[in-house]
């Protein structure tokens, strides 16, 4: 059996490739705000000769942070019989795609650890039918208050911001609370899964006397990035965040992996299994440099002094 699932995905892409093959783009995320990251994903595709519109076609799929939506999402797209469905923003577009077929092959990016969601059998020979990129944004929760506190040493009290209806919800309010009694801080954990929500977590980090905040990884949560900067800034709260999309919109600070390499490298991955590798025999990537961006114009408005020792670890600094 293994042997004749070895064979079965070249022989299927090469039927595929009669006609223009089609990806199937499950996404947790938003359209307009995905533009960055869809454009990211083209170049990848284009490195392996594939450009949408001339000899591939993508069709679309949006939950808009509704994650409740994608498996009927992902079950669409099964019944279209695309040739590669890229899951794109994190587990739970991964995980619906997972559910919805065991034939198709899959190509996700993943927060946290890709072989604890279930979603491949190891790294470097995931098996099955899925294979991506781990964006490791979750394991990185300990080092983005580090990196807080050192910034605000005199900190009592961080909050931080959990969307409780993402996969990897419990593992990153565990990790906050342990981070903060090793930093010999109080972690308060708020949480927000809808856009009343998130205007009640501020109240409540202000309820709390919480001195800074810092956004835990989560697709709805990026999805509504400009909204939380705005928040951040009307409340006066220093705030950590997992991508620089955050501190590009104005976001006193971020540290994370890179989304559009790791976009470039989903579609790079798809462009692989168009041509007829196998998803069980490409490992999953993992990333080895991390982006810490600061934002000097909103740590001025906020009346904050940014140590040399993290300007100079800046891989970024907006002025």
């Amino acid at each position: 059996m293994l042997g004749g699932a070895a064979v079965a995905w070249p022989l299927a892409a090469r039927a595929q490739q009669t006609a223009m093959p089609v990806i199937g783009l499950l996404s947790s995320r938003s359209p307009g705000e995905a533009t960055a990251s869809v454009a990211a994903l083209r170049a990848g595709l284009a490195k392996g000769g594939y450009v949408e519109g001339q000899n591939v076609a993508i069709e679309y799929r949006w939950a808009e942070g509704h994650y409740d939506r994608l498996p009927a999402l992902a079950v669409e797209l099964t019944r279209r019989q695309v040739a590669v469905i890229v899951a794109m923003g994190g587990e739970p577009s991964a995980l619906a795609a997972k559910a919805a077929t065991k034939s198709i092959p899959i190509v996700f990016n993943s927060g946290g650890d890709p072989v604890e969601a279930g979603l491949v059998a190891s790294l470097n020979r995931p098996g099955g039918n899925a294979t991506g990129v781990s964006m490791l944004f979750v394991e990185l929760g300990p080092k983005q208050l580090d990196i807080l506190n050192e910034l605000i040493p005199k900190l009592a009290v961080i909050a931080v911001l959990v969307n409780p209806t993402f996969a990897s919800a419990e593992k990153e309010a565990k990790d906050a609370l342990g981070a903060g009694r090793a930093l010999g801080k109080e972690v308060h954990i708020v949480t927000a899964s809808s856009e009343g929500e998130i205007g009640t977590a501020f109240g409540d980090l202000v309820k709390h006397r919480a001195g800074a905040l810092m956004v835990a990884p989560d697709p709805f949560l990026f999805d509504r990035r400009e909204h939380l900067v705005a928040l951040a800034a009307r409340h006066a709260i220093p705030a950590m965040y997992f991508a620089r999309e955050f501190s590009e919109a104005g976001g006193l600070m971020s540290y994370g992996t890179s989304v559009a390499e790791v976009y470039q490298q989903v579609g790079a991955y798809a462009g692989r299994i168009l041509k007829g590798e196998n998803p069980a025999d490409l490992p999953v990537v993992q990333p080895t440099k991390f982006e810490l961006v600061i934002n000097m114009k909103t740590a001025r408005a906020l009346g904050l002094t940014v140590p040399n020792t993290l300007l100079v670890a800046a891989d970024e600094v907006i002025e």
